[in-house]
């Protein structure tokens, strides 16, 4: 816990720190008056500039398909502060990615002249997805804060952690974000753009400090806290979850091999294994492994806040 408190003094606060710190502090105090369940859901991946002025950056393939999928089903009992990558997958918008917007617009002529509208064999859909946003933010349950690197997801985690410690067992961590496990210190980084014509590229990147056990054990110590594991090695799986478990000592790990991560996972608890899948007329009918795994953790959560 120490490196994680060296870690933010070494680091600066994102540009727009105090702006989201203060957003989140009002729809956490909303909900706190009111006791309500809030989910925490951390989505998509961070970067890891490698200049100060940044041109290059490491990156890793999330785009938030588990988290932005997992927000639309925690709304049934729970408010979402959602803490995603800038431009990552977004609840409901999920479903409209940007290359097929144009196919569902279609031009029509009548006597006022030309009109955008929507194609019909797409508007039920299209409709049914505006309905359940407005209503989500007509109702104020969803606030949604933006990061892109790490520095500034790991503040805003902190941040957000340390704000959600005030609901006790109703705060609920759900902590799906591809978070980088190296990164180069800020003392170590180059200011500008590194020069091709020097040579080869040779980087030395470190470690980022645990930040979990701080968060367990000091950010939020009453909240239910959900981690993932992935890997592509099965064999290691349920290992290396019960390892996460034992060191950082939070309530579950989900696991999930690249793979098959879309049709399996494993919940791994000090107690259980407990496989949740889809089956062949799940698939057939369109069902997602979000919408199971969310209905397991919700009842999950309400045996903790009972407890």
């Amino acid at each position: 816990m120490a490196e994680a408190a060296k870690f933010f003094e070494e680091t600066a606060e994102p540009a727009n720190f105090n702006e989201n710190k203060t957003q989140i502090e009002r729809f956490i105090a909303k909900h706190n008056e009111g006791c309500t369940p809030v989910v925490l859901i951390t989505s998509g991946g961070t970067t890891v500039p490698l200049e100060g002025n940044t041109v290059r950056f490491i990156d890793n393939f999330s785009i938030g398909t588990r988290g932005s999928a997992s927000a639309e089903y925690f709304w049934t009992r729970h408010d979402v502060l959602f803490l995603h990558r800038h431009r990552s997958l977004q609840p409901y918008t999920r479903h409209l990615p940007q290359s097929q917007l144009l196919d569902i617009l279609e031009v029509k002529n009548d006597d006022e002249g030309q009109k955008l509208c929507v194609k019909n064999e797409k508007t039920a859909k299209l409709l049914d997805i505006i309905h359940k946003y407005q209503s989500v933010q007509k109702e104020g349950r969803l606030l949604m804060v933006e990061f892109t690197s790490l520095v500034d997801y790991l503040h805003l985690l902190r941040a957000s952690s340390l704000i959600m410690s005030s609901l006790g067992k109703n705060a609920f961590l759900y902590l799906a974000a591809a978070v980088s496990d190296f990164y180069i210190p800020k003392n170590k980084m180059p200011q500008h753009k590194i020069q091709s014509s020097n040579g080869p590229l040779q980087l030395s990147l470190e470690l980022v400090p645990k930040m979990l056990e701080a968060l367990v054990k000091n950010w939020v110590s009453s909240a239910y806290v959900v981690s993932f594991k992935l890997e592509t090695d099965p064999n290691l799986l349920i290992v290396k979850a019960q390892q996460s478990l034992e060191k950082y000592e939070h309530q579950l790990v989900i696991g999930n091999i690249l793979d098959t991560r879309k049709f399996e996972v494993v919940f791994v608890t000090n107690s259980e294994t407990d496989w949740i899948k889809l089956e062949e007329n799940d698939l057939q009918n369109g069902i997602e492994i979000e919408s199971k795994i969310v209905k397991s953790l919700v009842e999950r959560h309400r045996q903790f806040c009972c407890e």
